[in-house]
């Protein structure tokens, strides 16, 4: 049985849910923070900006069908799994190449934009090993590794992974190295059985929780995500399926966000990619592949390569017909999850190999990197396929950016708007904003008693007006940052935008 939780909730004296937040940052990607917008305020899904190929999948072991890819860094350095794969949709095509069992490839970079693939000379493909591949055989239709940060984890099993594909038994395997390179199996079993799996699964060690959390492919109307726990990677509970509240694009223009908030995954999922987010790891993101199938319809034919659609369709009308984009979905507690229903990452405006099933799968990972500008703070990198499935040429993967904390924001323009956090508890001396504002734009916050009035000292009125663009700029009130005296105590915020976002915040010592 598993046993889901909210972290850090607590009830006031008049029973209302009390958040105490102590020094963590909070993020707005899940709604759960405000109880109530005024004016012109709205939660804001943000998208990230395309950057530049960092890898094109162009060598015999790789291929056009490189999608279930991880990304995570590790110290100094920067480690991407991703599947070699090649399907020939059309058949008799010039210069195509043959198809090939799948295997699991390697590369590293040391900044996440230049990535360079090592000659590892482990395993066997066309009689060389003058590869970059990990992995053949069992596991290698989807391996997903991770690092394994449980403090007491062994030094042999310092990385890893779960993996499906070519076992003679239903299931996923559970493997294990102690560089990130050299793999091998925990349990000649699968350790999880019950599912589909046919997409990436994934693990990780839940910190916040004490233990491995496991999410994978199921059937439940459709493509779907279940999940399940284990104290020690090898026994799983039952996998059950998440739950769902989808955020409709009308959500925050209401007082009562819990009227906006309908059950429901909205499309189907393709790939999960939940993550705890490391800036904020009591909170789970999710990058999942929207998933759907729209028909021989008028668009469809006005898309790019419309012949080659025709082409792909004529031994499974969903090669040709199905799209695929981004989306995010966040929870708190690892079992329901918010979803936002507009696309997070849409496939673009590319004019030939796009909008085609299998475009636009994010790899289940968030890097920092170094930002364009030479002055700029660091920034989220996430990276995305690019020309899958094509009958020509290999996959390519895009890198792509994002503000720190920057998936959603509390937004007003210029006109105003403001809104007002459920009561809340902190530890620390000062409150420090993640924003931006335009020239004219400005933020100000108020601190408020358990009942909504104002505190002397922190009122609206009181606050120094916060323009510009800063992750982490301090809020003063007449020229003083202290709120220690507050700490401990049940508050509210409120915010007052105007032409302005604000990403997160958190109290500071």
């Amino acid at each position: 049985m598993l046993h889901y939780f909210a972290l850090g909730t607590i009830r006031g004296d008049d029973g209302a849910a009390v958040l105490d937040i102590g020094l963590r940052r909070e993020l707005f990607v899940d709604g759960t923070l405000i109880t109530k917008f005024a004016g012109k305020a709205e939660l804001r899904l943000h998208h990230p900006v395309p950057q530049e190929v960092v890898l094109d999948c162009d060598r015999p072991w790789e291929g056009n069908s490189v999608n279930y890819n991880t990304v995570f860094q590790d110290g100094d350095r920067y480690r991407m799994y991703y599947r070699g794969s090649h399907g020939n949709y059309v058949p008799y095509v010039p210069d195509n190449r043959p198809n090939h069992p799948d295997v699991y490839c390697y590369a590293e970079s040391s900044d996440g934009i230049r990535w360079t693939r090592p000659n590892l000379g482990l395993v066997e493909f066309n009689g060389s090993k003058e590869n970059n591949i990990i992995l053949k055989g069992v596991g290698a239709h989807a391996f997903s590794p991770f690092k394994d940060s449980r403090p007491d984890c062994q030094p042999d099993a310092k990385y890893k992974a779960l993996g499906v594909g070519y076992a003679k038994k239903h299931g996923l395997y559970a493997f294990q190295s102690p560089d990130g390179i050299r793999w091998t199996l925990i349990s000649p079993e699968p350790v999880i059985t019950e599912g589909a799996f046919d997409s990436q699964n994934l693990a990780f060690w839940d910190g916040k929780r004490g233990e491995y959390r496991a999410y994978s492919r199921h059937f439940r109307k459709g493509r779907d995500i279940q999940t399940c726990t284990s104290k020690d990677f090898i026994k799983w509970s039952t996998p059950q399926f998440v739950d769902y509240d989808s955020w409709d694009k009308s959500a925050a223009k209401s007082d009562d966000l819990e009227a906006n908030s309908r059950p429901g995954r909205v499309s189907q999922f393709y790939t999960n990619q939940i993550m705890p987010y490391h800036r904020a790891p009591h909170l789970l993101l999710g990058f999942p592949t929207r998933y759907i199938d729209r028909g021989w319809s008028a668009s469809a034919r006005a898309l790019p390569r419309y012949d080659y659609r025709l082409r792909r369709g004529l031994t499974s009308r969903r090669e040709g017909t199905a799209i695929t984009d981004g989306m995010l979905i966040a929870s708190r507690d690892g079992q329901r999850f918010r979803v936002w229903a507009d696309s997070f990452l849409r496939p673009g405006l590319r004019s030939r190999a796009s909008w085609f099933y299998g475009d636009a799968y994010q790899a289940w990972g968030l890097v920092e990197t170094k930002s364009a500008f030479e002055d700029g703070p660091l920034e989220l990198s996430l990276y995305a396929t690019e020309r899958n499935h094509q009958e020509v040429g290999g996959t390519v993967l895009r890198r792509y950016t994002i503000r720190m904390d920057g998936f959603v924001s509390l937004r007003a323009p210029l006109a105003g708007g403001e809104a007002t956090t459920k009561p809340l508890r902190f530890a620390g001396s000062q409150l420090r904003i993640n924003f931006a504002s335009s020239a004219a734009g400005d933020v100000r916050v108020e601190i408020q008693d358990e009942s909504g009035r104002p505190i002397p000292g922190y009122s609206m009125n009181q606050c120094d007006d916060i323009y510009g663009d800063d992750l982490d700029r301090t809020v003063t009130w007449n020229g003083s940052a202290d709120v220690r005296q507050l700490a401990g105590q049940t508050v509210r915020l409120r915010l007052a935008l105007e032409d302005a976002d604000v990403f997160s915040f958190r109290f500071v010592e």
